[in-house]
């Protein structure tokens, strides 16, 4: 079992840490405010990145996040398994339906790793259905509104969507595209495991404020 237990993954405050979306800043410069404001879950997602850049962004957030928030790289086992390698304290990987599919993903990241897949469809479910217990550790369910930030998103769920598909999914669902402050409520009231956000950190003035406040309206929609 990983750092923080499959079963005791905290999912509530999710940075998707995107590479494109820091307004200039080092990537790890952004985890770094992220985890001292509170985030439980930080996704590195560095698309059109170089392999070997992309590792070097992986061991400096890893410094970030030891201890205190789950790791996990967007697509690439490759560099997933190479930060692992390197000692770094990753913590697993977050796929996608095109990606390689879940089950040759868990050969390769063990059993102990986390593993995350986006699914937002009723066809999604039944693949999921195929593969054995244990293989995915939880499900990245969206967009739940329109967002610039993921050109080739499905079509919007909107909550109502997003609380029927997570209704029917046999693991916690986290509520992702076009989610920022203010959405705490309905996504808790959706049946959200937690909320997973870009630019609500990414393009903050001061990321580590924004990362509290949105710890706060998570805590305050479940009082």
């Amino acid at each position: 079992m990983n750092r923080f237990g499959h079963e005791n993954l905290d999912l509530s405050v999710y940075l998707v840490a995107d590479w494109a979306s820091t307004a200039g800043r080092p990537l790890w410069q952004i985890v770094a405010a992220a985890v001292e404001g509170g985030a439980t879950t930080v996704q590195l997602r560095c698309k059109d990145v170089p392999a070997r850049d992309f590792l070097a962004d992986v061991l400096a957030c890893a410094q970030h996040t030891a201890g205190r928030a789950a790791l996990l790289v967007n697509d690439r086992v490759d560099v997933y398994l190479a930060a692992r390698a390197a000692g770094a304290p990753v913590d697993g990987v977050h796929i996608g339906q095109s990606d390689l599919p879940a089950d040759a993903v868990r050969g390769l990241i063990g059993p102990d790793a986390i593993l995350g897949l986006s699914a937002s469809r009723p066809e999604d479910l039944a693949s999921l259905a195929r593969y054995p217990e244990g293989t995915v550790s939880y499900l990245g369910t969206g967009a739940v509104r329109p967002t610039p930030t993921k050109k080739d998103h499905p079509e919007p769920l909107g909550f109502a969507g997003f609380a029927a598909f997570a209704a029917a999914a046999p693991l916690p669902c986290v509520a992702i595209g076009g989610i920022g402050h203010g959405d705490a409520a309905e996504a808790r009231a959706s049946g959200a495991a937690g909320m997973a956000v870009v630019r609500a950190i990414c393009a903050a003035a001061d990321p580590a404020e924004a990362t509290r406040s949105l710890v706060r309206e998570w805590a305050e929609a479940g009082a």
